[in-house]
Parts: structure tokens; sequence; C-alpha cells
């Protein structure tokens, strides 16, 4: 399963893509802004096992984004359960090199229709933390409204920070 985006391509998970992925994952300029289930230090360790993790998904809903070959970045559903089946969460990274470029909208929008072209889910969420205007801004791009924010949710690297909810509807 290949997307196709003007400048990049959003793909499956090769081995080959360990030592970009390690590359550009291992900035504390993003995993800042990531959930602390993110590896920081990225290692090559932890990217192998990523890869590895990802080779075998049914439906495909992690994708690597590819520039010239080289995977630098990532985007996502992940689904969920119970109530909450119908709205899968997304999110995505990008490596620090290839910000103001325009590619991360372009791959929010592509992940979004694919989720409501090809899984049966109505709604799709994004959480941000409050220090990240940035990725607001991607959404906004995206489509995405923001629904409001839950004030004092988010812990990380010592700070409270609050969590900025976004979504689209079908």
């Amino acid at each position: 399963m290949e997307l196709q985006g003007p400048g990049f391509i959003l793909r499956g998970w090769l081995p080959e893509d360990a030592v970009s992925l390690q590359k550009h994952a291992d900035n504390t300029n993003i995993t800042d802004f990531l959930m602390d289930r993110f590896p920081s230090p990225y290692t090559m360790d932890e990217a192998v096992n990523w890869i590895k993790m990802m080779q075998h998904q049914d439906p495909m809903v992690i994708f690597s984004i590819a520039v010239d070959g080289n995977v630098v970045g990532g985007i996502g559903l992940e689904l969920r359960g119970d109530v909450y089946s119908k709205a899968p969460l997304i999110g995505y990274w990008l490596g620090q090199e290839y910000w103001g470029r325009g590619i991360m909208p372009e791959a929010v929008k592509l992940v979004t229709n694919y989720a409501f072209t090809h899984l049966d889910v109505v709604r799709l969420q994004a959480g941000i933390f409050g220090n990240n205007p940035k990725s607001m801004r991607v959404l906004e791009k995206a489509g995405y409204t923001k629904e409001g924010v839950m004030k004092s949710s988010i812990f990380k690297n010592g700070v409270i920070l609050d969590e900025h909810i976004y979504a689209i509807i079908r």
C-alpha cells in the first residue's frame, strides 16, 4: 500500500529503512512533542524493532513518510476498541530538516482520506500538546477543527501542559 503525496510517499516500513528512521527520529525537537512511548534517545535497536513490529499490519494504519526513498517520518492511526471503535487517533512526526515544506498537512489529508474510504470509521481525532502550535496548524490546514482544550492533562519533561483536541468527521 502506497499513498502518493507531493514530493513524498506514504508506504509500509522496510528493513532497509532502519538507518534513516533512527537518524530522523533521534531528535528531542521531535520527541518533546510526542508521547513518552516514543523512545528518546531513538537507537538503532529501537528502529529495527519498530520496523519488525510494522511488517504485518492488517489493516495497514501506520505509514512511513519517505522522501527520495528515505524514511523521514511517520504517520498513523491508533485504532481503538469499545465505544471508540469508530474514532481512531491520528498521530505523526517528521524529521526536523523537512519541517516547513508542507509535507505534513498533505500527509494528514492522505491518511484521513484513506481512513474514511478504507476503514469503518466516522471520526479521526488528535491530541496536541499545548506547547506545539505548529502541529495545531498542520491539523487546521488538513481540515481538522479544534473541539476543545483539556486543561493541565499532560505531564511531559517535568512540565504540565494543556492538550488541544482536534477532530474531523467523515
